[in-house]
């Protein structure tokens, strides 16, 4: 076995005593430099300029959810110029039926999806990243009043259109599909009719971002403003956990290690090691109190999901009538947006997707060896199916730590390090060539 090539020891980039140089690709680093603020907001402007998005709107020119689709359909369009070819757009329209609820009749709804295909003809992987385009006031049912929707969810639509024109001119070996669902505020619609059609059709989904209400930094309740800070939501214990998965996760005590969280922690080491001054909070919950997100579709069909927001959320626009009252403005207005914090946090996507897309699969069959006492851990795996590993990093944290602590690199396909299984908890990512990391993969007991 080759001795461990090094140990790296993470500490936050916010620390003032980190000794950790931070490396950046060059490449995710330009484009992170590319996103820019006066683009978002001049979509977020487009986006209210509609009046209304709501789910049920009336097909107009200059109003509701048709004509604001039409809108970002066509900039998805005219990004496809820039691609090479790989860059296709179109609206997948659907039927949902009458639910009783807040679909009275039987309805036509769309999801405008901009897919960029991966270069590796071997690689069947798929990132996806995802806003909802439909709006809507204090009356859920309520199909004509304005409804400008700036940051619920205009700012998240921003970010997939700016990540679109920006990666859509690079090359990655799997595919990024940028989508834009509808029928969030009706129920989830859009999402639950995307997530059906990934499982029916067998999909190699790996990852799925959705973003929703990244432009408020000022709090309605505690007079916070604070455009530094990110969340992101993601499940613990599987929603489509079977009964093998129940009983391997309660004989390593995984309950704080699913693939929700392992790309959570991801995206917060790799966001903040390209994006500065922001940090991403990890919320270990799949959703905020009597809300849902267009992720959690997904987690019940079994795919990995996770949902970023803003930290602070100011209840005065969210979901409210536009008026003045008592001398307080109310609505989701252009102008309460904070358009470089939206910047800073649709780079944490990009650097993230870019990150995972150029990345190989993660390794296969990780194990830890629990045959045997011993003070010492030994892992092993094997290759990753698609893609070339160059080496591996086996991960370790305190059982009490949200974040993996401390990298080992090696080359070989097994590892003993000297700390002991019952005090840790270990995984293990692939490195690939251009040293882009994998997702980190939890090991299942290796018992004979």
């Amino acid at each position: 076995m080759k001795r461990i090539l090094f140990i790296i020891t993470l500490f936050s980039i916010q620390s003032l005593y980190s000794q950790t140089i931070i490396h950046r690709d060059a490449a995710i680093e330009q484009m992170v430099s590319e996103v820019s603020a006066d683009n978002l907001e001049q979509y977020v402007r487009n986006l209210a300029a509609f009046k209304t998005r709501h789910t049920l709107s009336a097909d107009a020119d200059d109003k509701g959810i048709f004509a604001s689709q039409k809108y970002v359909l066509s900039l998805f369009k005219s990004f496809e110029a820039d691609a090479g070819g790989r860059l296709s757009s179109e609206i997948d329209r659907f039927i949902i039926e009458a639910d009783g609820r807040r679909i009275q009749t039987d309805s036509e709804l769309g999801n405008i999806m901009a897919t960029l295909k991966g270069t590796d003809p071997n690689d069947d992987r798929i990132f996806l990243i995802s806003a909802h385009i439909d709006s809507r006031a204090l009356d859920v049912m309520d199909t004509e009043i304005d409804a400008p929707g700036a940051n619920d969810d205009g700012s998240g639509v921003a970010a997939v259109i700016e990540l679109a024109r920006i990666m859509s001119k690079k090359s990655f070996p799997a595919t990024i599909i940028f989508v834009i669902v509808s029928g969030e505020e009706q129920g989830l619609k859009g999402a639950a009719y995307l997530a059906e059609k990934a499982k029916k059709e067998n999909w190699n989904l790996v990852a799925m971002l959705n973003n929703d209400m990244l432009g408020n930094s000022h709090s309605s309740q505690t007079n916070i403003n604070d455009n530094t800070r990110v969340r992101i939501f993601s499940e613990g214990v599987p929603m489509a956990e079977t009964e093998q998965m129940t009983a391997i996760r309660r004989y390593t005590n995984a309950e704080n290690d699913s693939k929700s969280r392992q790309l959570a922690r991801y995206m917060k080491e790799v966001g903040e090691r390209y994006v500065d001054q922001l940090e991403v909070k990890l919320i270990y919950r799949n959703d905020r109190f009597l809300r849902g997100g267009d992720h959690t579709p997904f987690a019940r069909e079994g795919f990995t999901a996770i949902r970023v927001t803003e930290m602070n959320e100011n209840y005065y626009y969210q979901h409210e009538n536009v008026r003045v009252e008592d001398g307080q403005q109310y609505g989701d207005l252009p102008e309460f947006v904070d358009y470089e914090y939206i910047r800073k946090n649709a780079a944490m996507n990009l650097a993230s997707l870019a990150s995972l897309a150029s990345a190989p699969s993660e390794p296969q069959m990780v194990g830890i060896d629990v045959r045997r006492l011993s003070n010492t851990s030994t892992l092993r795996w094997d290759a990753p199916a698609i893609g070339k590993a160059k080496g591996y990093y086996v991960l370790m944290r305190e059982t009490d730590s949200s974040m993996w602590e401390k990298k080992f690199y090696t080359e070989d396909m097994e590892l003993t390090i000297p700390y002991s299984k019952d005090n840790y908890f270990f995984a293990v990512q692939a490195v690939g060539e251009n040293g882009h990391e994998s997702m980190a993969i939890f090991p299942q007991p290796i018992t004979r």
